[in-house]
């Protein structure tokens, strides 16, 4: 018989992101579920974080752990987490309140694979993202594979979800934010583009772009140059590339 799960809680899976979530958000995580049969370092340091931490662990056979993760890679590892898997549009404005430099935000328009969600997160940790924004309807959510991916930005990153993107959207024009978008016909590069300020950076899905709701919302359009035969980029690497050249800019200001 399968463990029962912890009520309320989700799972995140895998060693790099189950150490984030107990360093990160410890009083979120329940419990520690382990493969038995590992007994390496890794896990060991795990154990001992946990416990420090007061919370469960629980050593079980891998057939539960494929199961709870749903066919993911977990590693032999599960950490179960209480708490929303996103924030709501109402934390805008408090976020937006708490900086004490211009935003940078990362605003994702239909995207439904995980695997490309927990990338964008990822990247978005790594260069600094005050917070990630997505639809709740038609687009991935924080699902275990998307957490992942994220390798630990899951817990690091804010993740709104919003009911009304068009309408966040706004809200954030009138908090300052100027909203730049992507789209593989715009005429002027990011490279040309002044990416300081108050800034949301806008992608869209890979096959259709933005909704033309979101684009019509953008202050500015513009392009990523391509130099080779193919047309576009995956989006997780697009949002790579936009964020990088924001803290590039923002870097060399900085003096």
């Amino acid at each position: 018989m399968s463990p029962s799960t912890p009520a309320g809680a989700s799972p995140t899976i895998g060693i790099n992101s189950a150490r984030s979530a107990l360093k990160l958000g410890p009083g979120r995580v329940v419990e520690l579920w382990l493969d038995r049969r590992r007994r390496d370092q890794r896990v060991a340091d795990l154990v001992g974080t946990a416990s420090k931490a007061g919370v469960r662990v629980r050593q079980l056979d891998r057939v539960a752990l494929d199961e709870a993760a749903g066919g993911a890679n977990h590693q032999g590892v599960i950490a179960w987490v209480t708490g929303p898997a996103g924030r709501p549009a109402q934390d805008l404005d408090a976020l937006l309140a708490e900086l004490d430099h211009p935003p940078l935000l990362l605003i994702l328009d239909g995207i439904t694979d995980p695997h490309n969600l927990g990338a964008c997160l990822r990247s978005a940790d790594a260069a600094g993202a005050d917070a990630v924004i997505a639809p709740k309807d038609k687009a991935a959510g924080l699902t275990p594979v998307a957490a992942k991916v994220a390798s630990g930005a899951a817990e690091s990153v804010p993740f709104v979800q919003v009911t009304n993107l068009a309408r966040a959207l706004n809200q954030l024009k009138a908090a300052g934010v100027w909203l730049v978008g992507t789209a593989d016909d715009a005429a002027v590069s990011l490279f040309d583009t002044d990416l300081r300020g108050p800034l949301a950076l806008v992608l869209g899905s890979e096959g259709s772009g933005m909704r033309r709701l979101t684009r019509e919302r953008c202050d500015l359009l513009v392009s990523l140059p391509m130099r080779g035969r193919v047309e576009s980029l995956n989006v997780s690497v697009a949002a790579g590339v936009c964020l990088y050249e924001t803290l590039r800019q923002r870097a060399l200001a900085a003096g």
